[in-house]
């Protein structure tokens, strides 16, 4: 049997550098008022003796965890087939990685998970929590707030317990989006064009709706039919529009999964893209949005700088924050319109 070298102490690392066990203690829990000479001393032992601070006793002192709370509010079927959730989760891992936080990932499959949720955040495991993919009735809002840690929400507030104007989020801007693509789509001389919306429970569908409206006015209320983000709500909300409204020419898909279903069924009933109806999406994400057939003309929100955002923010002190940002989309013209 080989024996486990002792971990190296505190005591140890203080009497490496010559200073006491309290200044030791500063250093390494990032207090002030101790002189540059000394720190180098400490930061130069903990180095030699291979020192790694105890997490539980260094929060008991800085009321730090450094670990944040990511919770989407989507069951984990979804999470992990939806690469939506990938990249946004991709941003915010990158930026909490880069100042040494612990991402504490937190799905929710339904009401008893939203109270498992809510005890966990009032526990003090975390220093502060990213919320997004909530929904108009989520109780997750409500919960965060009795918690009170500093939080950043994904998405334009809107669902229940959210809609205080020091509410501090990140989104796309989902209407401004939706204007250009139908916009781009009247451009082209089409002139039935319809809308796939994403699950309206959701203030992105919302928003993309009345960014469709925006342009067309009062549309023929068949032409516009709820979907819920996903391919085969694509797929049953195509066979709607063609079911009622044969003659469409056009179609605004609220995101690129959803495109993805409608491009299915078109060409199942013998549609041709675009020459018979042009499809537009939402989201611009690789590789799908190029590998569609024909590749698919859609609006870019950039979701992975989306999730580094939400971090930045609530690691710059999300608290002192008031308001939300809304970034920029772009119009990526491909084939499909």
């Amino acid at each position: 049997m080989t024996e486990t070298a002792p971990r190296p102490t505190l005591e140890a690392v203080a009497e490496r550098a010559g200073v006491s066990r309290a200044t030791v203690s500063r250093v390494v829990n990032g207090g002030d008022g101790v002189r540059e000479p000394l720190v180098e001393r400490v930061r130069r032992a903990v180095e030699e003796l291979g020192y790694v601070p105890n997490q539980a006793a260094r929060s008991l002192v800085t009321r730090r965890h450094d670990a944040i709370a990511v919770v989407v509010a989507e069951p984990e079927s979804r999470v992990f087939a939806d690469p939506f959730f990938a990249l946004q989760l991709r941003g915010i891992s990158k930026e909490l990685t880069a100042h040494d936080n612990q991402l504490v990932l937190l799905l929710t499959e339904g009401r008893d998970d939203h109270a498992r949720v809510g005890r966990y955040l009032a526990g003090g495991h975390v220093d502060g929590a990213l919320v997004f993919s909530l929904h108009l009735d989520d109780p997750l809002p409500g919960l965060i707030q009795g918690a009170g840690i500093p939080t950043v929400f994904g998405g334009r507030p809107g669902w229940n317990g959210g809609t205080g104007s020091d509410v501090v989020y990140v989104d796309s801007d989902n209407r401004g989006g939706a204007r250009e693509a139908v916009r781009h789509l009247v451009g082209l001389g089409r002139t039935r064009v319809a809308h796939i919306t994403g699950a309206l429970d959701q203030t992105s569908a919302v928003d993309r709706l009345e960014g469709f409206r925006d342009v067309l006015g009062d549309t023929d209320p068949g032409l516009v039919v709820e979907g819920d983000f996903t391919p085969g709500g694509g797929e049953r909300a195509m066979r709607e529009l063609l079911e009622r409204c044969p003659d469409i020419d056009a179609v605004f898909a609220a995101n690129d999964l959803t495109a993805t279903g409608a491009l299915r069924v078109l060409r199942e009933r013998g549609r041709r893209v675009p020459e018979d109806v042009a499809v537009i999406g939402f989201d611009d994400m690789l590789p799908i949005a190029e590998q569609t057939d024909p590749p698919l003309t859609t609006i870019r929100q950039d979701i992975e700088e989306m999730g580094r955002l939400m971090a930045r923010l609530l690691l710059g002190g999300a608290g002192e924050a008031s308001s939300g940002v809304i970034l920029p989309t772009t119009l990526v013209r491909r084939a499909s319109a």
